[in-house]
């Protein structure tokens, strides 16, 4: 087994596939992405979350809010290609805590690619060394399976 060093954290690629077109997946990806993220155990803010927006443009939140209000930013939307591809700056740290400086964000890509009669969803989630040998942590974390394979599951599921 090799070891993985700060400088060479290879990206998390996940992919599913649901029956849906890719403008009707990019659309439950999206404007639909409070119904399928499971905000439950998937949160950052102190108590019960209420909902988690994704703004539908390039610079757009990526956001949480509490019913009292409170919101809590996971990161920015940098490219918005409906129904083909988004690309997040993920700017939570591995401690799970916002960072305001974009230079230290990760990326999320989520691509919706035409198959058969339904769409491969991906997400490649890249950029782990800007956190140095936390990342290979955040890295483990996301790529395990309360990560991005378990989230795209619960994504899978509310498209069927």
């Amino acid at each position: 087994m090799t070891q993985e060093s700060p400088a060479t954290h290879a990206p998390v690629r996940q992919s599913v596939t649901v029956a849906l077109d890719p403008a009707a997946a990019f659309e439950l990806f999206t404007a639909g992405f409070a119904r399928w993220w499971p905000l439950e155990s998937h949160h950052v803010l102190e108590g019960e979350t209420e909902t988690a927006v994704i703004e539908p443009r390039p610079g757009g939140r990526w956001y949480e809010r509490a019913p009292d209000g409170r919101e809590y930013d996971w990161g920015f939307v940098r490219e918005w290609e409906p129904p083909s591809r988004i690309l997040f700056a993920w700017q939570l740290t591995p401690e799970w805590r916002f960072d305001p400086d974009p230079a230290r964000a990760t990326e999320v890509e989520m691509l919706f690619e035409p198959e058969g009669a339904g769409t491969r969803v991906t997400v490649e989630h890249r950029g782990f060394e800007v956190h140095g040998e936390l990342g290979i942590a955040m890295r483990k974390s996301v790529g395990g399976e309360g990560g991005w394979s378990g989230l795209l599951a619960g994504y899978r599921a509310a498209a069927a």
